[in-house]
């Protein structure tokens, strides 16, 4: 059986592994004043935004994923032929629409497939599911990552679709933002009053930086700490423990705001991978999506992995 696996473009993976493994994307389309970039997890284009003006502007930015119809055609006009079976996995969908826009297109999907396939000289049926990640940047890699393990291994829809959900809700991601006035003008934006302007007034002027843990489509601070790189040092430090402890999965995701080669010389990364290899984790970094900097801002840290209920230390 021929299986395919989507991600939204807010999904941080490099872009080797997901053309390794014929990942498709659902671009997210980023509008800055009269600008129009699509996001489609180039590295290069992101980080041409970044050190662009246009990226000063990134806290008005509107967003906009691919809709009900767009989901719908790339499925009709493409999916349906190359695979027998599609595992599209979303962003949260307490952050995005992507999850519902693509639940809806399901349904079209599935009732008009037929005559697509039979053109093309398959009779079989098509199935596909869509699946919560229920995370969001670098911690949505877990999913992917696993179904391609498993589709290597020769395993079927059925096993990958329990597996895949079964992390979903055992995945954690934690963020350190870099920007405070940022995110705070960004989450204004977006109607999304967490972050209120004292502290992120505080926030900056003592440099303290908060960490923030999702996990089941909840996304909360569980710790603050003075200054950006012993933050960083922190969450790098703890994803180093939960190796040692053990997790559900062989993998850990990275991503950054910015260039790799900043990520790498934070405190507390070499460690991390140290551990990982020692403990035969594959660890996958990549530059955060254009869709993820414009939503907390550039110079963030996002780590991801699988594992089971913890307490952040």
């Amino acid at each position: 059986m021929r299986i395919g696996l989507v991600v939204d473009s807010a999904c941080d993976l490099p872009a080797d592994f997901l053309a390794a493994n014929h990942v498709t994307i659902l671009p997210i389309t980023v509008r800055i004043g009269d600008a129009v970039l699509a996001d489609h997890r180039n590295e290069q284009a992101t980080l041409e935004f970044l050190h662009a003006q246009i990226a000063e502007g990134g806290a008005e930015a509107q967003t906009m994923p691919f809709t009900v119809e767009q989901i719908r055609d790339l499925f009709l006009q493409k999916l349906v032929i190359d695979y027998d079976y599609v595992f599209c996995m979303t962003i949260t969908r307490s952050r995005s629409p992507i999850y519902d826009n693509a639940t809806q297109a399901s349904f079209a999907i599935l009732n008009e497939y037929r005559p697509v396939r039979s053109a093309a000289g398959n009779e079989t049926p098509f199935a596909l599911r869509v699946i919560d990640s229920q995370n969001l940047f670098a911690a949505q890699g877990i999913l992917p990552v696993e179904a391609a393990r498993l589709r290597e291994a020769g395993e079927g829809p059925p096993k990958i679709r329990a597996r895949l959900e079964h992390l979903a809700v055992h995945t954690h991601g934690y963020m350190v933002p870099r920007d405070l006035y940022y995110l705070r003008a960004r989450a204004r934006s977006k109607g999304d009053r967490s972050v209120g302007l004292v502290s992120a007034a505080l926030g900056t002027a003592l440099d303290i930086k908060p960490i923030l843990h999702a996990n089941r489509g909840e996304t909360g601070p569980v710790g603050k700490v003075k200054g950006f790189d012993a933050a960083a040092q922190k969450v790098l430090g703890f994803a180093a423990q939960r190796v040692k402890a053990g997790l559900l999965t062989p993998t850990m995701c990275l991503s950054y705001g910015g260039e790799l080669d900043e990520l790498r010389a934070l405190p507390g990364y070499t460690q991390l991978r140290d551990t990982c290899r020692t403990h035969n984790i594959d660890v996958y970094e990549s530059v955060m999506s254009l869709t993820g900097m414009v939503n907390v801002g550039k110079g963030a840290l996002v780590v991801g992995f699988a594992a089971e209920p913890h307490k952040f230390e």
